[in-house]
């Protein structure tokens, strides 16, 4: 599937990271020397996406701002012959086309997608949300596209987790079709542990069609007035079926405090300058006695 543009839903408040979070976008936040989101960008980018569409509120604009040209910060690092840094920084420049969409309101991760209706098109998008960091080769997002090539129908990733963790996750009830495939037959939005379907929870990768953006924009909203992309999911099961997948990689949730720093440490491990000396440190620490 030419899977050519992607929806970044970041418009949340990102109170988790209260303070830190209070002038800086939450995505902005750096996992070693990179910003979170870009990490989710660039796994896009590697499948094939040419068009980034964020979804952004109030104060989220430095977010397109990391993702376009900065002359004046090229031309000081060429004048200071910083190389390599410049090289770097019109990488990220040049790496994806940006286009911003706002949610005036938080009215929930449905209405966010669906802001992005008038620049989508007909075509099959990706939806790839920020708090999830999947790093690893092939790309995560790749292999639904893959999926969705196959079938000619949407596709959601999904992992299982603990039994008494899936009430934090969206959920599926399947049928498995081959090896971490399942046609999915109902989709349960946060259940509670005794009454979820299975313990596969759902990811923050979607692979959607047109079809699918136009079921959920007639999906009323919940109790909470907020319109859930899992119940225009499931709605859209009576059209058609949609698919369940793992994918490959390892996944880091970077909307929570304790999993951003393993993500930083995992990461930090495996970069080429920092990892060898990195280690030697964490060897360093964890020898040490545990201080109350």
């Amino acid at each position: 599937m030419n899977l050519r543009r992607a929806v970044f839903p970041v418009a949340g408040y990102g109170t988790r990271f209260l303070p830190a979070s209070k002038a800086i976008p939450k995505e902005l936040l750096p996992i070693v020397d990179k910003p979170a989101v870009q990490y989710v960008v660039e796994e896009a980018v590697a499948a094939g996406v040419q068009t980034a569409i964020f979804v952004t509120a109030e104060g989220k604009s430095p977010i397109e701002d990391h993702f376009d040209r900065n002359l004046r910060l090229e031309a000081f690092l060429a004048e200071r012959g910083k190389l390599d840094l410049l090289d770097t920084v019109r990488r990220v420049g040049s790496m994806v086309q940006v286009v911003a969409v706002r949610q005036k309101e938080a009215l929930g991760l449905g209405h966010a997608v669906l802001q992005a209706a008038p620049v989508l098109g007909e075509e099959p998008f990706a939806v790839l949300l920020g708090d999830d960091i999947i790093v690893g080769d092939p790309p995560a997002i790749g292999r639904l596209a893959d999926l969705a090539h196959e079938t000619g129908a949407p596709v959601i990733a999904v992992m299982e987790v603990p039994r008494d963790e899936i009430r934090h996750y969206g959920c599926i009830a399947g049928d498995l079709v081959q090896p971490g495939v399942w046609r999915v037959r109902d989709l349960v939005e946060k259940p509670e542990p005794a009454k979820a379907p299975s313990s596969l929870a759902i990811i923050g990768r979607y692979v959607l069609t047109h079809a699918v953006l136009q079921t959920l924009a007639a999906t009323p909203p919940d109790r909470a007035g907020e319109i859930q992309l899992t119940e225009g999911l499931r709605r859209s099961l009576a059209a058609g079926p949609i698919y369940a997948c793992t994918f490959p990689g390892r996944r880091f949730d970077a909307g929570n405090k304790a999993d951003f720093l393993r993500a930083t440490v995992e990461i930090a491990l495996e970069h080429p300058e920092l990892g060898v000396g990195f280690r030697r440190m964490l060897e360093e620490l964890l020898g040490q006695p545990a201080r109350a």
